[in-house]
């Protein structure tokens, strides 16, 4: 059974552990799912590495990189917060033309393999650029995990990148394309930080509860 959260007390800052299991370049290759997962997912460069790293406390946890692309395999961390441990997923970025074809054309499958094949999988958090809005792979891939039945949620990074005045109008014109809700997010400012954690806990708990 998937260990439990509390997530009325549990922060950000309640993360006790946090390692770098392993990268994988197939479903195959990754350990058991043992753990409850929460994969991130997105375009190259909406800052998913920066994300991982304020949630968790963690400044090197996940590699930053200048160079979009930069995660090439299924990057596994092992998180423990509370009295839970976790899996964070953090999925190639897609989208991004400079690499070579066939690394597009392998990251694709690798994907969808992912999302259809592992039984761990609690929740998926897709990340987009509150700057950019959704691109039609955004909108594909949401597509694609309500057909499976899977549980997500979108988060527009960069949220610092705009305007006072221009962030909640452009978190609502994503929630109206997306049609759910958007937690607006900023490794630099932190906004947004505590929503999302919530946010994972409770999936923590949902998917013990149907253990």
């Amino acid at each position: 059974m998937t260990p439990t959260m509390t997530p009325t007390t549990t922060k950000a800052s309640s993360v006790t552990d946090a390692t770098f299991v392993m990268s994988a370049r197939s479903v195959a290759e990754l350990p058991a799912p043992t753990f409850a997962e929460l994969v991130f997912a997105g375009k190259s460069n909406v800052g998913k590495s920066s994300l991982i790293n304020v949630l968790t406390g963690r400044r090197k946890l996940a590699r930053v990189s200048a160079t979009p692309g930069c995660t090439r395999g299924i990057n596994v961390f092992r998180i423990a917060a509370g009295d839970a441990v976790v899996h964070f997923v953090d999925l190639p970025g897609y989208g991004y033309a400079e690499r070579s074809k066939s690394e597009r054309r392998a990251w694709g499958p690798m994907i969808e393999g992912f999302l259809r094949e592992r039984v761990g999988l609690s929740l998926v958090v897709v990340i987009v650029d509150v700057r950019r809005g959704l691109a039609d792979e955004d909108l594909q891939l949401l597509e694609f995990l309500d057909s499976l039945g899977h549980a997500s949620v979108v988060v527009a990074t960069k949220l610092d990148k705009l305007a006072p005045s221009k962030q909640k109008p452009a978190l609502a014109t994503l929630a109206k394309s997306t049609g759910r809700k958007v937690i607006g997010f900023s490794a630099e400012t932190g906004a947004g930080q505590q929503e999302l954690l919530q946010r994972l806990l409770r999936a923590t708990l949902a998917r013990s509860a149907d253990a």
